[in-house]
């Protein structure tokens, strides 16, 4: 593995950690180096990721489990729900990894990310909201719009968000 890309899997192993400490700044730090891995190889030069997309979804897990654990100490619906995003995503993943069809990738997005930071926003911000039924309801439709189509723009029709900005602007060439 060249330089590069070993800085930036190192990076994705020890940043997680922070999820333990600060489960909502440390989720979102992680997540911003897992959409921020590629570029960093681009914009310092250090290499390039040769079939990197195998390995990207085990870093992924791997943060994604740090935020999981972190999960189980909360109670109720909450907790709950938790639960089966997480299990629901890594059923998808696994199927993805067996059968290497995209399109599971769509079907069974990550919504345990997105929850999981709404839910750590509101320990760490708004502790006085409640959630019942209806609530998550409407709490997960609205977080499914924008993941679902990020998902189907990166796994289903593959785009790739980070060139198409290169061409568009000649940044970083």
């Amino acid at each position: 593995m060249e330089m590069g890309p070993l800085i930036v899997v190192i990076l994705r192993l020890i940043v997680p950690l922070m999820i333990f400490r600060w489960p909502f700044w440390g989720t979102v730090v992680a997540l911003l180096l897992d959409g921020g891995d590629v570029i960093l190889i681009d914009v310092f030069k250090m290499g390039d990721f040769a079939d990197y997309s195998r390995l990207d979804k085990a870093l992924d897990i791997y943060y994604l489990t740090f935020a999981f654990i972190i999960s189980l100490k909360w109670h109720g619906l909450a907790k709950k729900t938790s639960v089966f995003l997480f299990f629901y995503r890594l059923l998808g993943v696994v199927l993805f990894e067996i059968t290497h069809a995209r399109i599971l990738l769509f079907i069974f997005p990550n919504m345990f990310e997105n929850w999981f930071l709404f839910w750590a926003a509101r320990n760490r911000y708004f502790k006085k909201f409640q959630l019942t039924v209806k609530k998550l309801a409407l709490i997960l439709f609205l977080l499914l719009i924008p993941k679902m189509a990020q998902e189907y723009l990166l796994h289903f029709t593959e785009a790739t968000p980070w060139n198409w900005f290169q061409e568009k602007t000649g940044l970083l060439k």
